[in-house]
């Protein structure tokens, strides 16, 4: 008697849903996503749903690196035995799953035991079945995406494809595909649906790709936030900073910006404005994800408030707030503290912005030419200084200590770098940065 690998819903799928091999998404792609075809995918789906978390791997994931990148096809013909002998569902049985590995044997499957035990057996008919339902929910997802996309679901449609979505992120199974689904659902439903699974402690792994997509939702709700005027809002940077027009999506770049008499002033107003910013917590302390999703927070702080001029209490707290509806967890860190730790960052991104373009101006010898070679060259007098007030402090730190070593033939720029090459109070980072370039 066969064991069947899969339930009996799944084992009798229709056409072409039971096939198991390429031809199946050829033929969907000639389907048209009618109503009866669109609950057709939502019973597939329903059908592949497994009742608890699956970790899908690939039957030949071991062998990737003992073939490297030859160029043969022994995989291929192996991974081909598999719905050889499994056609369809109904075929996808524990017996079968014997007579495939059977096959590889006789390839010289270097994985393969000889003779191959019920443990590894089990272990490949396991992870065969999971594969088949991954893949069927592949489809069926992308069958529903591409009606959504043609707008032909209906509310009942909509709410029944977002809450099997949402299961199949629940059970790690065919996530991209699903939080494609809900991405395409937009807003209400879409979004809905994802801001409940970014606070789901069962989403674990994929909640950095879940959150990812779902802040492509939210982004026009803070652009049309950005484009509102700040009336009777608390500004938290300093005067000098918020005049600079420079945005925070060109990370404040000042491009080609004129090296004039009026430019150099705002550059250095903006450095003395910096200097005053309070300082904060490091990235570690600030949320309890990776460092790299902290990325994360930094796209709604920028996008909420691109420009120096818009920071202020009100969209920190806005910003803090749509934060912890993203899922993110923060350690002791109350509003207060998190408009601290970003207005730093802010001021960090700006110092280093300024020095970036302070370093490309000419300056000395090479200002002779221009209009106001007095103003340039006295760039360098208060730059090192500034340069090296920044670096003490730990903000932009490589980006003030190269314009000192761009600025090396001036007196003052060479002392800044030797006092910070040598300073045992310094962290040895920032002594290293300057010992490179110390004269």
């Amino acid at each position: 008697m066969d064991t069947y690998l899969l339930p009996a819903a799944m084992r009798e799928l229709p056409p072409p849903w039971h096939d198991l091999t390429y031809r199946r998404s050829q033929a969907l792609e000639a389907l048209a996503p009618t109503e009866e075809r669109r609950e057709q995918a939502r019973h597939v789906l329903r059908a592949c749903l497994p009742d608890r978390r699956q970790s899908v791997h690939d039957w030949d994931e071991e062998l990737r690196d003992f073939y490297d990148d030859r160029d043969d096809h022994t995989l291929d013909e192996a991974d081909a035995w598999l719905t050889r002998i499994m056609p369809t569902t109904s075929q996808v049985t524990r017996e079968r799953v014997v007579q495939v590995v059977g096959a590889w044997a006789d390839m010289g499957i270097p994985t393969v035991p000889e003779p191959p035990t019920e443990q590894w057996v089990d272990r490949v008919a396991a992870e065969w079945a999971a594969s088949v339902r991954q893949a069927l929910a592949y489809d069926a997802f992308a069958f529903i995406e591409r009606a959504t996309t043609a707008e032909l679901l209906n509310d009942g449609e909509s709410e029944d494809a977002a809450l099997l979505a949402a299961a199949f992120v629940r059970v790690g199974m065919a996530v991209e595909a699903a939080v494609r689904l809900l991405v395409s659902l937009g807003r209400p439903r879409g979004e809905q649906a994802l801001m409940e699974l970014v606070r789901d402690d069962q989403v674990r792994d994929f909640r950095p790709y879940v959150r990812s997509r779902l802040l492509g939702l939210r982004r026009s709700v803070y652009e049309d936030r950005a484009r509102e005027v700040t009336r009777d809002e608390e500004p938290l940077l300093p005067e000098g900073l918020q005049s600079l027009p420079h945005s925070w999506q060109n990370d404040f770049d000042w491009g080609a910006t004129a090296p004039d008499s009026h430019s150099l002033a705002q550059a250095r107003s903006a450095l003395e404005a910096c200097l005053t910013v309070e300082r904060a917590p490091d990235d570690a302390q600030m949320c309890s994800d990776a460092p790299a999703d902290c990325s994360a927070i930094a796209e709604v702080v920028r996008a909420l408030m691109p420009y120096p001029r818009l920071v202020t209490r009100e969209r920190m707290d806005e910003a803090w707030r749509e934060c912890q509806s993203l899922g993110f967890e923060f350690q002791d860190i109350d509003a207060a503290c998190f408009a601290t730790v970003w207005c730093k960052k802010i001021a960090d991104r700006v110092t280093a912005a300024v020095f970036r373009w302070l370093a490309d101006l000419p300056q000395g010898g090479r200002a002779a030419g221009d209009k106001e070679p007095a103003v340039l060259s006295a760039t360098a007098l208060w730059g090192a200084e500034l340069a090296e007030r920044c670096a003490r402090r730990g903000s932009a730190v490589e980006e003030a200590i190269w314009f000192l070593h761009c600025m090396d033939d001036v007196p003052d720029s060479r002392e800044a770098l030797a006092r910070l090459a040598f300073d045992p109070s310094l962290p040895a980072t920032t002594r290293n940065a300057a010992q490179e370039w110390a004269p």
